[in-house]
């Protein structure tokens, strides 16, 4: 018979365990340090961030000075609108004033044939018709007898004295002013009387004559008679 070995039976019964597994008797390996590089991620990290916010703030300056720029140019733009409304406006009023200028002798002939009765016929209807055009371009006549003269409108051609004026008046139009809005166009050229010299202080001289003559005539006659 084969003689057995002894012990055998109890290697042949413990499982088998791998080379490189642990055993359960060895101690636990310890945790793993951490790197260098590991270490120094969150101030990395910091240094990002910090550049991300100077970036941040850097667009937000730039983005304040292009907004600046954009509402300066803007005001510039309405600036410049109202500029050419204001220049096409006044360019439009005088090229107006320019043609009506032109008709005014016209208008005068007009003027003068209705003064004298001739303004009949189609030559009324023609008159009355160009009357209306000028009047709906903005066309205004001036120059009334009786109303104070005033030189910024008025142009005196004569001068008189007459002792029914206590002022400088016009007395005679003899050529209508012709305005556009409040640009005179052509001043009214009239006749112009002024009071007489002296008119004011002869009177109250004669008032004074008469006021002392009375009381005088009452001493000649003794007084009043006594009832």
């Amino acid at each position: 018979m084969t003689e057995e070995t002894p012990g055998f039976d109890e290697q042949s019964q413990q499982p088998d365990v791998p080379s490189g597994a642990p055993s359960d008797d060895a101690e636990p390996a310890a945790a793993p340090t951490p790197s260098a590089e590991e270490a120094a991620a969150p101030a990395g990290d910091t240094d990002q961030n910090a550049a991300l916010v100077a970036q941040l703030d850097q667009a937000r300056t730039a983005l304040g000075e292009r907004t600046g720029d954009l509402q300066r140019l803007q005001a510039e733009f309405q600036n410049y609108r109202r500029r050419v409304e204001r220049d096409r406006v006044a360019v439009k009023e005088i090229a107006v004033a320019n043609l009506l200028t032109e008709l005014l002798p016209v208008l005068d002939d007009i003027g003068r044939a209705r003064e004298h009765g001739e303004l009949v016929g189609g030559f009324k209807s023609v008159a009355e018709s160009l009357e209306t055009t000028v009047a709906k371009m903005g066309l205004q006549q001036f120059g009334k007898e009786g109303e104070p003269f005033d030189p910024t409108i008025h142009e005196a051609l004569m001068h008189s004295y007459a002792p029914d004026v206590t002022e400088t008046t016009c007395v005679a139009i003899l050529q209508p002013g012709y305005r556009i809005g409040e640009r005179t166009i052509r001043p009214a050229r009239v006749a112009v009387a002024e009071p007489q010299p002296g008119a004011q202080t002869v009177k109250p001289a004669e008032e004074n004559t008469e006021a002392t003559a009375e009381p005088a005539e009452n001493k000649e006659n003794g007084g009043p008679e006594e009832g």
